[in-house]
């Protein structure tokens, strides 16, 4: 997508970690200019995850391309002035300290939006900026866990780790919303915004089918018992002969008839209605399945109209030629990535540009 959406825009960035860098992100990726400000020991996830051949994490890189770095200690006077200069020219504010760290260090709500009236301020934390958790400490797995997002998911002995981060997307799309709504409703009435926004929330939001169904019938939610969680034969996943695993995705009868009539078990196609958790049917299925090879079964469904994919690796996901004709995969000397996945009139977003480190005093010259 052309990266002039938010051309002119000014973001500073406090954030780190995964959730607000990968906000932020997308808001360079859209043309917005992000200022990441970081203390002087710089961002500690630069030691976090695969390192780069200069020994600084992949995923920080990754996470902060597009961006440039300036190194301030808002603990001392000349960075907090540095930093009081900026904010008075930012249009957005995103930040992920526990409630009140902002407020000890001099630049609570009242100061930003004395400092810059129409500053959008985005508060993204773990729980909120009220609530008897809003101080306690978590990390993806954790908000997952309590938003009950976990309970449903894995099989029937254990959940299992959500992957990629549930909570931590979650949150940053939020975030990313939350900003472009506030800056919409600048544009009409020239006031900024204060957001608090929840890693745990926003994992919550997203367990609105959960919460439906265990509102409905007595354990819909269970693991491995219910229509999208593994109790359905026509949408779970198989192991095939070789040990590898496939997808079947036939919610619909037309799709689970096409897959039963093209794996030569006609048969199967009138059980689809039977009651969850369907363990005779899923037990038939698997063994069906285990009876080929993943590529056995690519080949033999490849043109068959039944929702099935196999279960690729991260490198065969890059790979794959869908990934590729959309231009979305981006790659270097030991890395690869993917960009906005926006596409507008038929262009691919640009690549990113590698983060880069700058004074203050350079930002701040340009921001006139």
């Amino acid at each position: 997508m052309p990266s002039d959406c938010l051309a002119g825009l000014r973001v500073l960035d406090l954030s780190q970690y995964i959730p607000g860098p990968f906000a932020t992100r997308q808001l360079a990726d859209l043309g917005a200019e992000v200022v990441k400000i970081e203390p002087p020991s710089g961002d500690p996830m630069q030691g976090f995850g695969a390192p780069d051949l200069d020994g600084i994490s992949i995923y920080y890189k990754l996470l902060n391309a597009g961006k440039t770095v300036v190194r301030l200690d808002l603990k001392e006077t000349p960075g907090r002035a540095a930093f009081e200069r900026l904010v008075g020219k930012a249009d957005v504010l995103m930040e992920s300290f526990r409630p009140g760290t902002l407020d000890r260090l001099g630049f609570g709500p009242q100061r930003l939006g004395a400092l810059n009236p129409r500053l959008i301020h985005c508060a993204l934390s773990g729980f909120g900026q009220t609530g008897p958790y809003r101080l306690r400490a978590g990390h993806d797995l954790t908000y997952v866990a309590l938003a009950g997002a976990l309970s449903a998911q894995g099989t029937v002995e254990r959940p299992i780790v959500a992957a990629p981060p549930l909570a931590d997307h979650a949150g940053a799309q939020q975030a990313v919303a939350a900003i472009l709504a506030a800056l919409y409703r600048r544009e009409r009435t020239g006031r900024g915004a204060s957001l608090d926004v929840s890693l745990y929330e926003a994992a919550l939001s997203w367990t609105y089918l959960e919460l439906a169904a265990s509102q409905r019938a007595e354990g819909a939610t269970a693991r491995e018992g219910g229509l999208i969680n593994g109790g359905a034969a026509y949408y779970r996943l198989y192991r095939t002969q070789d040990g590898r695993f496939a997808a079947l995705g036939a919610l619909e009868p037309k799709f689970w008839h096409s897959f039963c009539e093209a794996a030569g078990r006609p048969d199967l196609s009138a059980r689809h209605g039977e009651p969850f958790p369907q363990t005779a049917l899923i037990a038939e299925v698997e063994t069906l399945f285990a009876g080929r090879s993943l590529a056995d079964w690519q080949g033999l469904l490849a043109t068959t109209d039944c929702c099935f994919e196999a279960v690729l690796t991260p490198d065969e996901a890059l790979a794959h030629p869908q990934a590729k004709a959309r231009g979305l995969t981006l790659q270097g000397p030991g890395w690869a990535d993917i960009g906005l996945p926006i596409l507008e009139n038929n262009h691919a977003p640009v690549p990113r540009r590698p983060m880069i480190l700058a004074e203050p005093e350079h930002i701040l010259e340009n921001w006139t």
